[in-house]
């Protein structure tokens, strides 16, 4: 019994030494980080970012693919389907987890057909007003809008945009009826509250500062649950309704079945590049936080934000076109 059991230890041990070396080996070709939005974004900056961290560690050139589409899943659809050898890599955001439920058919599934490798970083968005709502903080939203149910309105970028699931979020949790005015992009729905076409909206941070500044909105709230570094003096929504959040966020998956000694590599390089200077600048220029989580925090974290928002889109009976 006893030799059986040395026997098995060592095999164990040579299993994992052996890992442990494939990983270390790996690459030794170019590989292609998908990123399914258009270049110049945070998503394609902050990959190609990584990537240049990525080849300098590894020696090996890490390429950048913008396959955008479909709301991000065209460019998730080719990660997925591709071979898990790690020389295809995913840079996505929050839109994974939201059309998970959005929509009814997907040509692959997220939580099944990909492996998180890690979260690069998180963006909280800011509620913001026009400054004749008479409403300095977001109890006093809420009252307001309870007062006159339908008549307050609030602009997103459209049908199950991020900011439009904050708003979702607000109302379920509040018990108010606000009437959604979608747009076709931030632009225009950030136009929409400065002219006063609108009454408020959740945007991100470093697109409502410029306007919070010259006091052409007013800033009610932050959706992160601790208070931003880029505006520290502004409360969380989370202080008034306690666990609601709604960041941004940016993380890279690799195809299920990935080896493992490939995914810890790529999670460990991430780690790495998110110590640099010129990544952290970047991600701190675009309002957001890093990160650097483990491909098993990932997967926690992945699951968790599939289930949140997957109850917001069907209490709120959110759809798109």
């Amino acid at each position: 019994m006893r030799r059986h059991f040395v026997r098995r230890a060592g095999m164990f041990i040579v299993l994992c030494a052996a890992a442990s070396a494939f990983g270390q080996s790996y690459p030794q070709r170019t590989v292609r980080i998908l990123v399914p939005t258009a270049p110049g974004g945070g998503t394609d900056i902050q990959a190609r970012l990584l990537a240049k961290n990525f080849q300098e560690g590894m020696g090996q050139p890490f390429v950048i693919e913008n396959r955008q589409g479909a709301s991000g899943m065209i460019g998730a659809e080719l990660a997925a389907k591709a071979p898990p050898d790690g020389y295809t890599l995913l840079m996505t955001s929050t839109y994974l987890a939201t059309n998970v439920s959005l929509y009814k058919k997907l040509a692959f599934d997220p939580m099944k057909d990909l492996t998180p490798i890690g979260q690069v970083s998180f963006a909280p968005q800011l509620l913001i007003v026009h400054p004749t709502v008479p409403a300095r903080n977001v109890k006093e939203l809420v009252a307001l809008a309870r007062k006159a149910p339908g008549k307050i309105n609030a602009g997103s970028s459209g049908n199950g945009s991020a900011n439009h699931l904050a708003l979702e979020m607000l109302k379920q949790r509040a018990g108010i009826d606000v009437i959604h005015v979608p747009y076709k992009s931030g632009a225009p729905a950030m136009v929409a509250l400065v002219s006063g076409e609108v009454d408020f909206t959740f945007t991100g941070v470093v697109t409502a500062l410029p306007h919070v500044r010259s006091n052409q909105v007013r800033a009610l709230a932050v959706t992160s649950l601790k208070r931003s570094t880029v505006v520290p003096d502004i409360p969380t929504m989370d202080s008034t309704y306690p666990g609601y959040e709604s960041a941004n966020w940016y993380a890279m998956f690799a195809p299920a079945g990935t080896p493992e000694a490939i995914v810890n590599r790529l999670s460990t390089e991430m780690a790495k590049a998110l110590k640099t200077k010129e990544l952290r600048e970047f991600i701190a220029r675009d309002g957001a936080e890093p990160v650097g989580s483990s491909p098993k925090e990932m997967t926690a974290f992945f699951r968790q934000e599939v289930e949140r928002y997957a109850k917001v889109i069907k209490a709120g009976n959110v759809r798109v076109e």
